[in-house]
């Protein structure tokens, strides 16, 4: 265009700046995972827990042993309680040989309570740790003298504000004397068994008996005590177990057969 110093040409329209090409967005390697990634883990199922091998189990052991009961000698719940009391850390055929003296000398919950603590000692001092055990007994006849009217009580949360009456022996009141099952008894026989068969892994009789009402039917609950008593007694002995006589060895999953008391 003309100005008075000539002719200048216009300059030329500046080219617009293009925006450089994205690149393909990086995908987190978190959004790559597969499906299956995105499922929650699962243990694997236990082998051993298998419901039909269970069954197995069970219906072996009642064929093998159809009439086993409580091998406590008594005539009333109140018997069988302080039996199973003195049944602590001692053979059932030592109790039975203690029991009918004590029993005659001091036949109920009250007369148990007033006796002298020396006398039922010495009554039952063969069957071992006799200072507690007769701190238990005669503690046992006053609380059911006095706070249940001589009757042994039938509930579970009853029986163990009773003086010796741990879980374990309240179950066996309940289910021997009452036929009620609250619970399965885990004495050192079911203990051991229990977790030779694979039933549990726990380590305390508490967890192993919530392991079994998990995995054993209720209405098997007190005969399943009975019959692993008298199993682990007979065949499946805590150092030296008689697994070619045992009915149950091709279901035994006993690691390595490596037996320990």
């Amino acid at each position: 265009m003309p100005t008075e110093h000539g002719t200048i040409n216009p300059m030329p329209p500046t080219p617009a700046k293009k925006k450089p090409a994205k690149s393909p967005a990086k995908k987190s390697p978190s959004k790559k995972r597969s499906a299956a990634a995105e499922l929650p883990k699962r243990k694997p199922a236990r082998r051993d827990l298998d419901p039909e091998r269970i069954e197995s189990i069970l219906t072996i052991l009642r064929d093998t042993y159809p009439d086993v009961e409580c091998a406590l000698v008594h005539a009333s719940p109140w018997q069988l309680l302080v039996a199973t009391i003195l049944s602590a850390q001692c053979t059932d055929v030592r109790v039975n040989m203690v029991t009918p003296k004590l029993f005659q000398t001091y036949p109920t919950p009250q007369a148990m309570a007033d006796a002298p603590i020396e006398s039922i000692e010495e009554l039952i001092r063969t069957t071992g740790f006799y200072h507690n055990k007769a701190k238990s007994i005669q503690g046992a006849g006053r609380v059911i003298h006095e706070q249940f009217g001589d009757k042994v009580p039938q509930t579970m949360a009853e029986l163990l504000t009773v003086p010796g009456a741990a879980r374990k022996t309240a179950n066996v009141v309940l289910g021997v004397a009452y036929g009620k099952a609250e619970g399965v008894v885990v004495d050192t026989h079911v203990f051991r068994l229990a977790r030779r068969l694979g039933l549990t892994r726990s380590e305390t009789p508490q967890k192993v008996e919530q392991d079994l009402m998990k995995v054993i039917p209720r209405d098997r609950w007190i005969q399943l005590s009975h019959e692993l008593i008298h199993h682990g007694r007979q065949i499946c002995e805590a150092r030296k177990p008689k697994c070619a006589a045992c009915p149950l060895e091709t279901l035994c999953h006993a690691p390595d057969k490596t037996w320990s008391s």
